[in-house]
């Protein structure tokens, strides 16, 4: 047994011995989707920012670093300042709503505050989230394809197939509180391996700067003062920024807080540990400028940088941070994903009258549903992990972000306007990509979701004023 073997097998070990204890807390549908809204604000904080991390953090961003150079770090930026309004502004009045309307899901809460008692709400979000979670899990399990290639030295297929294997049983076991738990253990794992390589890497910043100066990549954020630029960090601030509001993995992350009154903490603690990971991913990808002239695959930098400068086993350890986030989103994901599935197909068309430990055992079957399908998607590799984390990212946020801040916010939004406005981000998302347009994804499906939702609301609101429901 190889080092890296080694170390990969303890984590696991650790991982499903946290999932059985977890076990035991759980009895209920609520205690397996939510955690029974009884967490800490620390398990709170690492549970979303974990969730949120993925294998994009060790693998894609710094191999957009790598490739762009610094002035692509913009997006980073953006993405912690709107996680700060995301937790600011979101968090502490989706978990009392959600309480007050006894919502475990998206969907459900949806269809409560808008009163809609057809169902189309329920299912075109559940739809959106079939969808582009489909995505988003497959991309982790790349992710999660790559590492196990490079620790067991076997084929890309296999090396999926083995990571699911391995972390779907504690899954199956706890639901929301293991993940809480493991979160809580990887996102500490996480913040050690994706700060101490770069630290441990860096040898100045000139070598840095000769590299990307050699190589015609920016160095600087700043490159000049023009409009086109100013214009590209506007863009790279909202490409993937505004995405917050509307992914479920994270915003559910917040309903599960015991006391609504403690999210202003998690938020600290939470920002604090994205904005030490963020400054590491990028620097790793810097410093692979100047370590690599060129690699095959930019995604493997942070890989090569620990295979080269660590010995064997604490090389292992590093790149378990990989696994930590792949693992901790992809599992995030599919939870929600199967919930979805369980609490608005099979308990809404299927069995209306299902108890909640049937829901419960639904919820465990779509969990392997989900995973087998993200699977097949991944085993082909027909995309880098970055592209497929930016459509599904773009595809939830175009979707539930502008509705989920209405629905917190906005008073003369009916049921119509929240359909239109989850269509139009929805399919603007899926096919916004097949155009030659240089405006992002999501801030166009953004825009226009918005654009929808108040036009419909406004057409209808005469008629069906009387449907809506506030939440103050």
């Amino acid at each position: 047994m190889t080092p890296q073997i080694g170390s990969a097998l303890l984590y696991f070990v650790i991982l499903i011995s946290i999932g059985f204890v977890a076990k035991k807390r759980m009895q209920t549908a609520k205690d397996f989707l939510i955690g029974g809204r009884s967490l800490n604000f620390w398990l709170t904080a690492f549970a979303a920012h974990a969730s949120d991390a993925s294998s994009w953090l060790f693998l894609g961003l710094p191999a957009m670093i790598f490739t762009q150079g610094l002035f692509s770090s913009w997006m980073a930026i953006g993405l912690v300042v709107f996680m700060f309004l995301n937790w600011h502004l979101i968090a502490p009045r989706v978990r009392l709503a959600t309480e007050k309307y006894n919502s475990m899901t998206f969907s459900s809460f949806f269809e409560s505050r808008f009163a809609d008692t057809s169902g189309i709400i329920r299912i075109v979000t559940a739809l959106m989230l079939f969808v582009f979670y489909t995505i988003y899990i497959s991309a982790g399990v790349v992710g999660m394809g790559i590492l196990l290639q490079s620790i067991l030295g076997i084929n890309y297929q296999l090396s999926t197939l083995i990571g699911l294997c391995l972390i779907i049983p504690y899954l199956l076991a706890g639901g929301y509180l293991t993940l809480a738990w493991t979160d809580l253990f990887q996102a500490l794992f996480l913040l050690i391996a994706i700060v101490s390589v770069p630290l441990i890497a860096f040898k100045g910043w000139s070598p840095i700067e000769d590299a990307l100066t050699r190589q015609h990549l920016s160095s600087s954020f700043f490159p000049d003062f023009s409009g086109h630029t100013l214009l590209t960090i506007f863009f790279a601030l909202t490409s993937w920024g505004l995405g917050y509001f509307g992914q479920p993995h994270i915003v559910t992350k917040f309903m599960g807080i015991a006391d609504p009154k403690q999210t202003y903490k998690a938020k600290y603690v939470g920002m604090t540990w994205q904005i030490l990971t963020f400054a590491g991913a990028v620097l790793i990808g810097l410093e692979g400028v100047a370590y690599f002239q060129h690699l095959k695959d930019p995604e493997t930098v942070f890989i090569n940088i620990a295979d080269l400068l660590l010995h064997p086993f604490v090389a292992g350890l590093m790149l378990c941070g990989v696994l930590a986030a792949s693992i901790s989103t992809i599992n995030s994901q599919i939870l929600v994903l199967a919930s979805s599935l369980s609490e608005d197909f099979y308990k809404r068309i299927w069995r209306k009258n299902a108890s909640s430990k049937e829901v419960l055992w639904a919820s465990r079957v779509f969990i392997v549903f989900a995973a087998s399908l993200a699977y097949l998607i991944a085993a082909f590799r027909i995309n880098t992990i970055y592209e497929l984390v930016f459509f599904a990212w773009a595809g939830l946020g175009a979707s539930f972000g502008p509705i989920m801040i209405a629905s917190l916010f906005a008073k003369k939004i009916n049921k119509y306007g929240a359909f239109a406005a989850i269509l139009t981000g929805g399919l603007t998302a899926g096919f916004w990509p097949l155009t030659t347009s240089s405006i992002p994804t999501l801030l166009i499906g953004f825009v226009l979701s918005f654009i929808a939702m108040w036009c419909v609301s406004k057409l209808t609101w005469r008629w069906h004023k009387h449907e809506v429901v506030h939440f103050d």
